[in-house]
């Protein structure tokens, strides 16, 4: 029997992470090289995301960066390719990237409802179909992995001012169940499952407080900010909670988890 600490590890095994260049995704690309994998950090932001990556090499890791947009399908073909050629095959998907958008459902431009299930829903889509085909027996991987999805509080419970974004990432919530049934039932050895933290001190975060001062649900940002931590019985969360979180449904401990909702929220949805 694997002893408890060699069940979190990741050795010899290939992860390719979405808006990996910064904030929360930087930190789980970080988190998930120490635990032995080798990163294929990917972001529109591709200079970043090289600094990601080299920060990982210089440590004794294995990374290569990509310019990546989620929407494209084509240039997901490539992210995979390449992460094959280069490493050998795939093991683990982390779909992190995301944006949110805070608009009243009154005020809401359809450009910005588009874009935001676009990145959001459609980029999570791509992301799915294409690890599959490489993961699945016949794939160019071939040997199954694991698919972790970041969704949200936001795809658990509706949220005044993320109208958009709940929408998205409710979407998200039951792609990963979908494809996680999907998987299972035709034997391809691909677990997937959703992350849904609740408010961490990132800049979106920051962004969260700051529109709810802006759109007039708290007077001044002190007190937007003071309400929002009241949200949560423990405070706010930190980037590591969600990457610690992600290193665990990426590992080998999670092995008999698939479809499952992840909530790591500070006791937001406790009630």
């Amino acid at each position: 029997m694997a002893g408890v600490m060699e069940r979190f590890h990741l050795d010899g095994k290939v992860v390719l992470i979405t808006d990996g260049a910064r904030g929360m995704g930087a930190l789980a690309a970080q988190t998930l090289a120490q635990a032995g994998a080798m990163l294929v950090v990917t972001d529109l932001l591709a200079a970043e995301a090289e600094a990601v990556a080299a920060g990982i090499r210089a440590s004794g890791g294995q990374a290569m960066a990509l310019a990546h947009d989620v929407t494209n399908e084509a240039q997901w073909e490539h992210a995979i390719r390449e992460s094959v050629l280069r490493f050998g095959g795939l093991d683990v998907l982390v779909n992190n990237a995301g944006i949110e958008t805070m608009a009243l459902f009154a005020d809401c431009t359809v450009d910005d409802w588009d874009r935001t299930h676009d990145i959001n829903v459609k980029g999570v889509f791509l992301g799915i179909k294409h690890a599959i085909r490489a993961m699945r027996p016949g794939g160019v991987a071939g040997n199954g992995g694991a698919i972790v999805n970041l969704s949200s509080v936001a795809g658990l419970i509706g949220l005044a001012a993320l109208g958009a974004y709940c929408s998205s990432k409710g979407a998200v919530r039951l792609m990963t169940k979908a494809a996680a049934a999907e998987c299972a039932k035709l034997g391809y050895g691909i677990r997937v499952n959703s992350i849904h933290p609740a408010i961490v001190k990132t800049q979106m975060g920051v962004n969260v407080v700051k529109g709810f001062a802006r759109m007039g649900l708290a007077p001044d940002e002190a007190t937007a900010d003071a309400y929002v931590e009241s949200l949560h019985p423990l405070g706010y969360g930190q980037p590591q909670d969600i990457a610690s979180a992600v290193l665990y449904l990426a590992s080998p401990a999670s092995r008999w988890m698939t479809g499952s909702e992840f909530v790591v929220d500070g006791g937001f949805t406790v009630s």
